[in-house]
């Protein structure tokens, strides 16, 4: 590349950060580190807000800093011999800050970064592939760097963006709506149909070589519509029109990369139990399940559901103190299942949560929602768990035990 090009798209794009608006202060921006020995690391899905996260953690530190996106088109032919041109806009701008947005669109960028690190720059990037980000930071920066994963807005931070008090209707909006700041202000469904299409072909399709695309459309669709639900992972190639087993097991890698989804282990102290046992699909944001869950018909439980397990990991990942914890789901032995069981398990767990979800309890269900979690409580010998309903408030005593029946709208 030539370097008045480079300058040239260097000044639009800052030109361009600087237009947007500040934009909500996320909750994680306080505990953020101001440290010039370590790369600081946003990663999370595209679209959630990465970029005016580290501007206004920039701006608080009120630091000059020098931004630099790499998914641009046009810089589609940067090699790796132009960073010495990215040097001298650097040079030029006296920053203290180098801020790198979606870095892991450029070539031998973990050396690149290194080789700042090394000359003293205080360094912050982002990126939307968790696997890729982890695994080349790891090798070349050698434990070099501070890594924070950052979500859609909360519920909470959404009832702050609209200035909304938490309570039902909020908790509906939330749910129908999502958390993506754009598609919030501009409720615009387009905005996320064609935030999952890119994500699909530019940070899987083009990242791994994958022609088959409406294969990788297939199945992300069927993951979307049985959110919620147990897969087996090894029989999904049948059901989601996908060729073979492994094709289907890199697929679904690629989706936990790119924060489209996550699955959920069965609990079991056997790692190769776990790894047998179906495992249950969470969406990211139930803005995607709105938009290509087919049919669109509505379960509420299992939207809910979702939304306490993005809860539980969005907690998780804010409280550098819980970062050990794990999450499991947990079936007994006559079958019954507990949705959510937290704790920091090493050889044997330590105070897990138990945790339940239904939409409602009503006569039909209340005995198999309070079995499954009583015997969870047993197993893991807990007096105390959680029934998280969307609106209901209660305390239950049975068999000794007591069950604590919450809003969901109160978990924020």
């Amino acid at each position: 590349m030539k370097l008045l090009d480079l300058r040239i798209i260097n000044q639009k794009q800052r030109e361009a950060l600087d237009a947007q608006e500040p934009g909500l202060p996320r909750a994680i921006l306080p505990d953020l580190p101001d440290i010039k020995s370590h790369a600081l690391v946003i990663s999370g899905i595209r679209r959630c807000g990465k970029s005016t996260l580290l501007r206004q953690f920039a701006n608080r530190l009120n630091k000059q800093y020098f931004y630099f996106n790499f998914d641009d088109i046009r810089l589609t032919e940067f090699q790796q011999t132009d960073y010495g041109l990215l040097d001298t806009l650097i040079e030029e701008s006296n920053a203290a800050i180098l801020f790198f947005d979606e870095i892991q669109s450029a070539k031998q960028w973990e050396l690149y970064i290194r080789q700042k690190l090394d000359e003293r720059y205080q360094i912050m990037i982002t990126g939307s592939n968790a696997s890729l980000l982890s695994r080349e930071l790891g090798t070349m920066l050698t434990g070099r760097q501070i890594t924070r994963e950052l979500f859609p807005f909360s519920y909470s931070e959404f009832c702050a963006y609209k200035d909304v008090t938490a309570g039902p209707e909020s908790l509906k909006n939330y749910l129908n709506k999502g958390g993506f700041p754009e598609y919030i202000k501009n409720e615009n469904d387009e905005i996320l149909i064609q935030l999952q299409s890119d994500i699909l072909y530019r940070n899987i399709a083009v990242r791994y070589g994958i022609r088959d695309v409406l294969s990788l459309r297939q199945l992300y669709l069927y993951l979307v519509t049985n959110h919620s639900q147990q897969i087996s992972p090894g029989k999904l190639n049948q059901t989601a029109g996908v060729k073979s087993p492994t094709t289907v097991l890199e697929y679904l890698s690629y989706f936990e990369e790119a924060y489209f989804l996550n699955f959920l282990h069965c609990f079991a102290w056997s790692a190769k139990a776990r790894s047998l046992a179906p495992k249950k699909v969470y969406i990211t944001d139930p803005g995607f399940i709105k938009t290509s869950s087919v049919p669109s018909g509505e379960n509420r439980g299992a939207l809910l559901e979702n939304f306490v397990y993005n809860s539980i990991i969005t907690e998780l990942a804010s409280n550098i103190k819980s970062l050990e914890k794990d999450v499991f789901y947990f079936t007994g032995k006559s079958g019954h299942e507990c949705d959510f069981i937290v704790s920091p398990f090493t050889n044997k767990p330590a105070k897990p949560l138990c945790i339940q979800v239904c939409y409602e309890l009503t006569a039909e269900n209340q005995d198999r929602e309070i079995s499954g979690l009583l015997e969870a409580m047993d197993f893991f010998k807990q007096d105390s768990g959680t029934i998280v309903t969307f609106n209901s408030e209660d305390l239950i005593n049975i068999q000794g035990k007591t069950i604590n029946v919450i809003p969901a709208w109160k978990l924020s």
